[in-house]
């Protein structure tokens, strides 16, 4: 018997023939090297822009125009790694995220994905035409309504794709701490509100509005599962961490392989929402009260309080992506602790397809 695959993505005119889009990951864990390797499998790529010019010398001088040349540069190598569909991922909190727009559309990049706040504006950016996709990241119906009518307004553009990403994600989340573990956010009736909210716009255009789930989804059985629910793709970004191809150094990689599930915790950031991380002793020593001196030598994150912050997110993810953990931590999704060693993007991929061959017999 032949095996079973999922149908395509199709978002405009990109089809990618593997309906998974590999989630950003900042600082650092999720560019080129990974976005590439997941494009070249028939997937979504992503390049994450949180801090992506820490490598560039005048970042701490010249913070925005560092930023820009790097993600200029992470472009240009995912383009010469992969002729795929490569995206990127800029969250509307930056604040630098005007200019992350503008050099990712001159890139002729093409797919934008944009959270952590509504991206209200963001077709201002294609000035008049382009083909770079838009798809805001959204955590609700209500959300996507208002972007979708905003859009359509002031634009006349309609969202290209939505992805609906529940409270399960690592990282930063888009909730409040008591709905987090509340069943009436779980991503199965996020995914329903999405869907649901759309259909008017869908009508009205003519056309379809994919909408992607995103947030603890992990196995080939967990595509499977929210593909019949309606999902057009998949938005996966842990189980991509303890890839060969991923771009975080094997420190990170193995604070995934040794975490328990007890490990996993959630934390309050310095930017004002919660955040799901692996827990450490950088992070029992903030629990504990100690401030880790530093100076802000940029803004990065508008919500940031950096004056009463005990510690700075930016150098403490820059410090993780590196391997130095007793000075950082790593964000995770709820899934991390199954992480058991590190493989290649062609494994896993192979692995995933056969583990939704098995859920669709």
């Amino acid at each position: 018997m032949p095996e079973r695959r999922p149908q395509a993505l199709r978002i405009g005119d990109l089809t990618a023939s593997l309906p998974i889009i590999q989630g950003g990951m900042g600082v650092a864990v999720s560019l080129s090297g990974l976005a590439s390797a997941v494009a070249n499998e028939g997937g979504i790529g992503v390049i994450a822009c949180a801090g992506i010019g820490r490598d560039e010398a005048d970042f701490f001088k010249n913070y925005l125009a560092a930023n820009a040349l790097a993600l200029r540069k992470e472009i240009r190598r995912a383009k010469e790694l992969s002729p795929g569909i490569l995206g990127v991922n800029v969250m509307m909190a930056l604040s630098n995220c005007g200019e992350l727009f503008a050099t990712a559309i001159e890139e002729g990049i093409d797919v934008i994905f944009s959270g952590a706040g509504l991206p209200l504006d963001l077709p201002h950016y294609l000035k008049g035409g382009g083909r770079t996709k838009l798809v805001p990241i959204v955590s609700s119906g209500r959300a996507a309504k208002i972007i979708a009518k905003r859009w359509t307004e002031r634009y006349e553009y309609l969202p290209d794709a939505f992805v609906v990403e529940g409270p399960q994600a690592g990282g930063h989340l888009g909730f409040k701490p008591e709905q987090i573990g509340d069943p009436a956010y779980a991503l199965e009736l996020l995914l329903a509100d999405v869907l649901e909210a759309v259909k008017p716009f869908e009508a009205r255009a003519g056309r379809t509005i994919p909408v992607i789930a995103g947030g603890g989804i992990y196995t080939g059985a967990d595509i499977y599962k929210f593909l019949q629910l309606g999902a057009a793709g998949v938005q996966m970004a842990t189980r991509f961490v303890t890839t060969h191809e991923c771009d975080a150094s094997a420190g990170f990689k193995d604070a995934y392989v040794k975490a328990t599930r007890e490990d996993i915790v959630i934390i309050k950031s310095p930017v004002g929402m919660p955040g799901r991380a692996i827990r450490n002793q950088f992070l029992d020593d903030v629990i504990a009260g100690k401030k880790i001196p530093f100076t802000c030598p940029y803004h990065c994150i508008v919500t940031c309080d950096y004056t009463n912050s005990p510690y700075c997110i930016a150098l403490a993810l820059i410090n993780a992506q590196r391997g130095r953990m007793g000075h950082g931590f790593a964000f995770a999704g709820e899934n991390a602790y199954r992480a058991t060693d590190i493989v290649s993007v062609k494994e896993l991929v192979a692995t995933l397809l056969q583990e939704y061959d098995a859920a669709a017999a």
